[in-house]
């Protein structure tokens, strides 16, 4: 049996990633292997192999790296002390984040706390598409205590954890407005959030009196959202890159604002896994690539203007 992996062998472009054969894990005490079937991408997969952030910092002496955080498969082996899987169990997680990552490999071994299991009604593309987008969706709204009735934009509402966090917050009855592309309104509206089109002007000059700002771009693009808000708005913002600059310019204006880092929570992935399994939450996976296409899907990624999210077929 092969454990063919995606390796960021030198930081860089897309072109870094290679295809190789590593070897076959085994499971340590507390760990159970997993066959991957599908594996998320996500944007800062496509950061660390460009050499940029904290993970990249901390495994800069480390390469070959198997990158990627996301992903579904079955539980193939179990190691000692594992009381919560069996082999074949259908399983999904946040594995590795940030620094150990492996995702992007057909074949890991995984502490059994990172694992979720995968309702029935799931399917493994949207259980692979789920966890960091999904968790990060409902972190920023939790970190930013949205209420009902509370007027919240959403930048980027029609990506990966953008599309997530609209339903989410249409869930907690909040009236959600969120910036997209024109090819991407009538989506947006379907999800019930009020569609704002960018390419038609800045969002500052199409939206006032904003309770809550969820920013998933950052730079110029958030400085201008910040011109929407109400006095006392809250701000979350999620890209690390201008995380510093945002949260100053907003503390400047006598916004309360943060900015965050996913982290794992088995609880709150389930409950999301519930929500996908019942129809409260739908996931948009856009594309899925071979495992042997993961510069493409790196390359579509970094356009910026994908639709939901991205994944890899393991296993071709």
């Amino acid at each position: 049996m092969e454990n063919q992996q995606i390796v960021i062998s030198k930081f860089g472009s897309a072109n870094t990633l290679t295809l190789r054969d590593g070897a076959l894990p085994s499971a340590s005490a507390g760990e159970v292997v997993v066959k991957v079937l599908f594996a998320g991408v996500n944007p800062i997969d496509c950061k660390t192999r460009a050499g940029m952030g904290w993970a990249a910092a901390q495994n800069k002496d480390k390469l070959p790296w198997v990158p990627g955080y996301d992903m579904s498969g079955k539980v193939v082996a179990c190691g000692d002390g594992v009381t919560q899987f069996s082999v074949g169990d259908k399983v999904c997680g946040m594995i590795g984040f940030p620094l150990r990552g492996g995702a992007y490999s057909q074949y890991v071994a995984v502490p059994e706390l990172e694992l979720s299991r995968i309702p029935d009604a799931v399917t493994y593309e949207a259980a692979a598409a789920l966890p960091l987008a999904g968790l990060t969706a409902a972190q920023a709204l939790n970190k930013a205590a949205v209420k009902e009735g509370e007027r919240v934009l959403i930048l980027a509402g029609a990506g990966g954890v953008g599309h997530l966090a609209v339903q989410i917050a249409v869930a907690a009855k909040a009236h959600v407005f969120a910036t997209c592309s024109d090819a991407n309104l009538d989506y947006l509206a379907t999800l019930g959030a009020t569609a704002i089109n960018y390419q038609f002007a800045p969002v500052s000059e199409r939206l006032q009196e904003v309770d809550v700002l969820i920013d998933l771009v950052g730079g110029d693009t958030a400085l201008d959202a910040l011109k929407c808000l109400n006095d006392n708005a809250r701000v979350v913002t999620v890209p690390t890159l201008s995380a510093d600059l945002i949260c100053e310019k907003a503390a400047m204006l006598g916004f309360d604002a943060t900015g965050m880092l996913v982290t794992g929570n088995r609880d709150q992935l389930e409950t999301l896994l519930y929500m996908v399994s019942v129809g409260l939450l739908k996931i948009d996976v856009a594309q899925t690539l071979r495992l042997r296409e993961a510069v493409l899907a790196h390359e579509a990624q970094e356009t910026g203007h994908t639709r939901g999210k991205i994944i890899l077929n393991m296993q071709c």
